[in-house]
């Protein structure tokens, strides 16, 4: 058994608890004090709080996955940020890399765009559209960076803004490129969410932008979720980690749908 050797922050312990756990279906409590070198009291209480945000099922003994890839789950912004951590970060360098500065460009609600805003510090001459409060406050400061809020009734619990008053603002503009989270990503559906009216914001995000890139860690692939909100055909360029399985990685390939792992 592999044993993590250099202590972890307690968010970085909890998001290799919620990978483990993903990845083995089912961890037992001593097995988890020996990998993270950790005291019992440390684990249970990691346990506790997963569960508490939905990211894990305890058990006797033990966790094992929690059902939140059912179609109709959605975790809130605090259990998105605690899960893949790593794996977010990753997909968000590797996503700045295609901002130019002068770009006018949307950042998508979500926990991995909201790495993404923090690489933008040093652009220049970049207006970036959002509905995340979230993003706003970490672009606010940026020198080079003008940021436009998109209006319209906030979804609480989740930092953002939707319904018909933000759709009709987004219509009125043009962007380079957009930069999407999903809940969800199939190469039959594509991308997915469990919200209609986070679903037709998106949309709209997708029908603005000259190109559609999509940030989305490989625990979300091959799911499906409620509602679609941009095709195969309509992403340009998918971004998921290295995760990804041999399996995957061929389904997606044989929808012609653009892979670049971070």
């Amino acid at each position: 058994m592999d044993r993590t050797t250099d202590p972890l922050f307690a968010e970085e312990r909890k998001a290799a608890i919620v990978n483990w756990v993903n990845e083995k279906k089912k961890v037992l409590v001593p097995d988890l004090i020996t990998r993270f070198n950790v005291s019992p009291a440390t684990i249970r209480g990691d346990l506790r709080d997963l569960e508490a945000a939905g990211l894990i099922k305890r058990t006797h003994g033990g966790a094992i996955p929690s059902d939140y890839g059912k179609v109709g789950f959605e975790a809130d912004h605090q259990s998105k940020h605690v899960s893949d951590l790593k794996e977010k970060r990753e997909i968000a360098q590797t996503a700045a890399k295609l901002i130019d500065d002068g770009d006018i460009i949307i950042l998508d609600t979500g926990t991995t765009t909201l790495e993404l805003a923090r690489l933008l510090r040093d652009r220049r001459n970049l207006t970036v559209i959002v509905n995340d409060l979230e993003i706003a406050r970490c672009l606010e400061p940026y020198e080079g960076v003008q940021v436009v809020l998109i209006g319209g009734s906030l979804r609480k619990s989740f930092h953002c803004t939707v319904g018909p008053f933000a759709t009709n603002m987004l219509a009125e503009l043009n962007v380079d490129k957009v930069f999407l989270g999903t809940n969800a990503f199939s190469a039959t559906k594509g991308c997915t969410t469990p919200d209609i009216h986070q679903a037709e914001l998106k949309k709209m995000m997708v029908q603005v932008a000259t190109q559609t890139f999509v940030l989305c860690d490989s625990s979300k692939l091959g799911k499906n979720s409620f509602v679609q909100f941009a095709a195969p055909e309509q992403i340009d360029l998918l971004i998921t980690d290295s995760r990804i399985t041999p399996e995957q990685s061929a389904e997606l390939n044989e929808a012609d749908i653009e892979l670049t792992l971070a």
